[in-house]
């Protein structure tokens, strides 16, 4: 699924957002239609957009069970690539090869890349849900997680719907509240919604040129380079200073060559670029140097082991090679990690939620520890690091 958390923060609510879990679901409807008519939306409008909206169960239970996050990359990204996505993306780009001509031209971005969140949303379109999607958002929206990120999707929702483009019983999508082939929340397809195919209107589900053109317009707004790299595969020297690498840090891609890195195939991106290394499994596993744009796929995921698997996928669907997977040290199960981070917000880290999904914070808390202890510090978790803690 995606989320948008910078979206989310932008966003200025004329009702506060606050533990609206504890408020019926009646009632925190009914806050929703006054808060609707007070912006100036008319009030018979509301009261036919939210008429029938339902409180889904499984909407909530989709939400808590995303335990395929728990998986290492190698694992994650054999999982989601597979041969036939492989070949349906590359017949997909023969396909629509006017339609990523044009992408390339105007939005600079490179059609492997929305080739792979294309096939990781929805199977290329094939498949985009059957969730209702107002009862999705005003479902999140109510409850306690994360409602500054579903609330304001509502709103944008009724302004579709007086728009005409959103049916409040009839559209469907993820069970996030995304609409169409690459999965676009009400907020995104109001502000980029493109008509790609030239029929004066605006279809994610059902034009691929419209989806394709919207998503890169989304992507050029969240700050996407034109013409630059986001992320290739690299050996490293065994003597790198392992504390510097991690998404979060980053040195010229001139120093990183300096200290021995090499690309795989091909050659390095511009020397000037800033760029970081990224070990998903360690210092034994898959090595990375990502780009500037790599920092972009975090406004479409925040998961690390999605953004990382989608950023080599695009690559691969744009002729290259399969990663050298290495032969990285054992990591943790679910239960181990859980574990490790209760351990590590025992030593005062913050690690966000103790959830067992091995996150950026986490990474970070790890790779603290790693140095302290005198530990190679390539931020990977292993049981001896749990034992040392």
């Amino acid at each position: 699924m995606r989320l948008f958390p910078a979206l989310a923060a932008a966003l200025v609510f004329s009702t506060p957002v606050f533990a609206q879990c504890d408020q019926s679901f009646s009632g925190f409807v009914t806050d929703l239609k006054t808060e609707a008519v007070k912006a100036g939306h008319d009030r018979a409008t509301v009261d036919a957009f939210f008429r029938n909206v339902k409180k889904d169960s499984k909407v909530i239970k989709a939400d808590r069970a995303q335990g395929v996050f728990q998986k290492p990359f190698v694992e994650f990204s054999r999982r989601l690539i597979s041969q036939n996505r492989i070949d349906k993306g590359k017949a997909m780009s023969r396909k629509y090869d006017a339609v990523f001509d044009r992408i390339e031209a105007q939005y600079g971005v490179s059609r492997g890349v929305l080739l792979a969140f294309w096939a990781f949303e929805t199977d290329y379109g094939g498949f985009q849900g059957d969730f209702n999607t107002l009862n999705a958002l005003v479902t999140l929206s109510h409850d306690c997680r994360r409602p500054a990120l579903f609330r304001p999707q509502v709103f944008a929702a009724l302004e579709l719907y007086e728009q005409g483009n959103f049916d409040p019983a009839r559209t469907t999508g993820a069970w996030a509240g995304e609409i169409g082939m690459v999965q676009m929340l009400p907020r995104d397809i109001l502000e980029n919604g493109t008509d790609g195919d030239g029929d004066g209107k605006v279809s994610l589900k059902t034009s691929a040129p419209d989806a394709l053109m919207s998503g890169a317009k989304m992507l050029s707004s969240l700050g996407w380079r034109a013409g630059e790299p986001w992320l290739q595969e690299v050996r490293l020297p065994k003597n790198l200073d392992w504390s510097k690498t991690g998404p979060s840090q980053s040195l010229s891609v001139r120093d990183w060559a300096r200290q021995g890195v090499k690309p795989r195939n091909g050659k390095l991106g511009a020397s000037g670029l800033q760029a970081s290394i990224i070990l998903p499994q360690g210092r034994k596993g898959p090595a990375f140097i990502a780009y500037p744009n790599f920092k972009v796929y975090f406004e479409w995921n925040q998961s690390f082991v999605y953004v990382l698997t989608a950023a080599y996928f695009a690559n691969r669907l744009e002729g290259g090679a399969i990663y050298d997977a290495g032969k990285p040290e054992q990591g943790l199960s679910g239960g181990q990690m859980k574990q490790l981070q209760k351990k590590l917000v025992a030593r005062g880290y913050d690690v966000g939620k103790v959830d067992g999904i091995l996150g950026a914070r986490t990474r970070l808390a790890v790779q603290a520890e790693q140095t302290r202890l005198g530990l190679p510090a390539d931020a990977w978790p292993t049981a001896d690091l749990l034992a040392r803690l």
